[in-house]
């Protein structure tokens, strides 16, 4: 398989992960007025395809570890079952968020959603394998939960008339948090030696872990949902216009593209989980770099908006660098 080592080979890898991760999104706002629950299955889809194509490509190429199928066929059950989990994990989180923004709104669901998933992951990773300037990547880490509130602070002072999240929109964010940030353990678990899995292999199964989960979870979301929107079925997805299946497989990719790009820079000796979980998870401002300079969703907001935005990506910048270099600065 191909295997970055060189440190900014790897960054270079996690950079591209944050980009992913936060771009998927975009697909969903060009399948207007689709249920997400609709959007799911072929989003799934896309995942499970683009870590099986990484895998028979980068995955069975270069110099480093086993080939893709060889990894596969080298690993134990207890390490499968990591990777299977770890998808189950993400999958139930990722509609949780989707469901908590349908109710409470962004405001709420970001910053308390992805801002605590942030820290979980980032303290559990390092707890697994310490690896990095601490000092760098906790003032990083904090960092980049300062650019999240901001974005929240923006999103709530764009609103003309300001509504009370509900207490089930907190506790799906807060559920939804918790769980994001525990899967990436799980992966990294499922990595470790002697008969750990591979970043393409991992990534695979970790695929096959979300779709075989989304099939009970997804569901039955179709049939109650957790927000107001009324139950929808299967012939409402077969109904939907074909380029909106694509869009969706398109997301799908592109989320997966994000977890192999950054479940292989996680794999080099300098980087480990931690550091790579965390540039991952900037994707929250990447997909607000989308919003405000693309969908123009704060053309007519108001200026008590506009003026924290610098703010944001100020801070965002700034704990980015202190993350990316906690790998080469010596403790």
């Amino acid at each position: 398989m191909y295997q970055p080592e060189a440190y900014f080979a790897a960054l270079a890898f996690m950079l591209g992960s944050m980009l992913c991760w936060g771009s998927w999104a975009n697909t969903m706002k060009l399948t207007p007025g689709w249920p997400f629950q609709l959007f799911y299955w072929d989003y799934v889809v896309g995942i499970l395809v683009a870590t099986f194509l990484w895998g028979i490509t980068l995955g069975s190429g270069g110099n480093s570890g086993l080939s893709f199928f060889a990894d596969l066929a080298h690993t134990d059950r207890l390490h499968l079952l990591y990777a299977l989990t770890g998808g189950a994990v993400f999958n139930v989180a990722n509609l949780l968020l989707v469901a908590a923004i349908e109710i409470a709104g962004l405001a709420v669901a970001f910053p308390v959603g992805i801002g605590l998933a942030l820290v979980v992951g980032v303290v559990l990773n390092y707890v697994l394998e310490p690896r990095g300037n601490v000092v760098l990547l906790f003032v990083g880490v904090c960092l980049v939960v300062l650019a999240i509130v901001f974005d929240a602070l923006a999103y709530r002072r764009r609103e003309v008339v300001y509504k009370r999240a509900s207490g089930r929109g907190i506790q799906l964010s807060i559920l939804c948090g918790v769980l994001m940030g525990l899967f990436y353990p799980l992966v990294a678990h499922a990595t470790q030696e002697p008969r750990g899995l591979g970043p393409y292999a991992v990534a695979f199964v970790f695929a096959i872990g979300v779709l075989v989960c989304s099939i009970p979870v997804n569901w039955a979301l179709m049939r109650y949902p957790l927000t107001t929107t009324g139950p929808v079925g299967m012939r409402d997805y077969v109904a939907a216009r074909g380029r909106w299946h694509l869009w969706a497989v398109l997301g799908g990719a592109i989320w997966a593209s994000g977890a192999v790009l950054n479940f292989v820079a996680s794999h080099a000796a300098l980087v480990g989980p931690a550091v790579s979980y965390a540039i991952g998870q900037g994707a929250t401002m990447v997909s607000a770099i989308w919003g405000v300079f693309v969908w123009r969703e704060f053309a007519e907001a108001p200026a008590a908006s506009r003026r924290l935005l610098p703010l944001m990506f100020l801070f965002f910048v700034t704990g980015l660098f202190a993350i990316a270099i906690a790998p080469v600065v010596k403790r």
